[in-house]
């Protein structure tokens, strides 16, 4: 089997699209060692969030808080099913669906082996983003467990410290989990520009880089999770953007 089914260009678009998100995902890694980001700055909020309920003896409020947070990974999960349902039954139906597309404008279909490998690239990203949920949904469950065995204020600092640590690293992880699965969608939606042409699927690709970029890295909500934990000294909100 052969991949000239394919232009050439089509090709190098995905190569650029798979770089952009690889790329990505090691860049954030790497930058969030030395630089603020969304990512790290919640680490800190999160452990004074439990400084703080560990001297609470009522802990219910801080339990449904995680709950809350497990029941939105849950629903996005559980929407990931259905768009990949709506794919498959896109895909088993090409020969119906390719005549409809080509009459809309500016939609490019090449071949029908080029039309079932656009589709079979979203259900692979959409089923990424739900094993990322689906993970991240079990994370934060393990989380309420934990939640419920911490320990009370009368038991020792090393204790506590333990605990803080431990939850805190399992809570990243969740939390972690549930934006690569968003990251996951960010970038199918820039898998639909391929079905226009293959510059207009490169320029969205750069373009969900930079959006994510300037919101993981430069956005207000960045510096209002950063203020919130540094009093001292503060950012102003309205230097940042998105």
């Amino acid at each position: 089997m052969t991949l000239s089914f394919l232009p050439l260009i089509h090709w190098i678009a995905l190569g650029w699209f798979i770089a952009c998100w690889i790329g990505y995902t090691y860049f954030s890694r790497y930058k969030q060692k030395n630089c603020s980001t969304i990512a790290n700055q919640l680490q800190a909020n999160r452990i004074e969030w439990l400084q703080r309920m560990i001297k609470r003896e009522m802990r219910m409020a801080d339990i449904s808080s995680i709950g809350i947070l497990s029941r939105n990974v849950t629903f996005f999960a559980s929407t990931t099913i259905f768009i990949i349902a709506g794919l498959l039954t896109v895909l088993g139906s090409t020969e119906q669906v390719i005549p409809l597309v080509e009459a809309l404008p500016w939609i490019e279909v090449d071949s029908r082996a080029s039309w079932e490998l656009k589709i079979i690239i979203l259900v692979i990203t959409f089923a990424y983003a739900f094993f990322k949920f689906t993970w991240s949904m079990r994370q934060y469950n393990f989380v309420i467990v934990l939640f419920g065995s911490a320990p009370d204020p009368s038991d020792s600092q090393k204790d506590r410290d333990i605990f803080i640590k431990h939850t805190n690293w399992l809570m990243g992880r969740a939390s972690h989990s549930f934006n690569y699965g968003l990251r996951a969608y960010s970038f199918a939606l820039a898998t639909l520009g391929w079905f226009f042409n293959p510059f207009v699927f490169m320029l969205a690709s750069a373009l969900v880089v930079w959006v994510l970029y300037r919101r993981e890295f430069r956005s207000a909500t960045l510096a209002a999770l950063y203020n919130a934990s540094h009093h001292s000294n503060e950012k102003k909100i309205d230097d940042y953007g998105l």
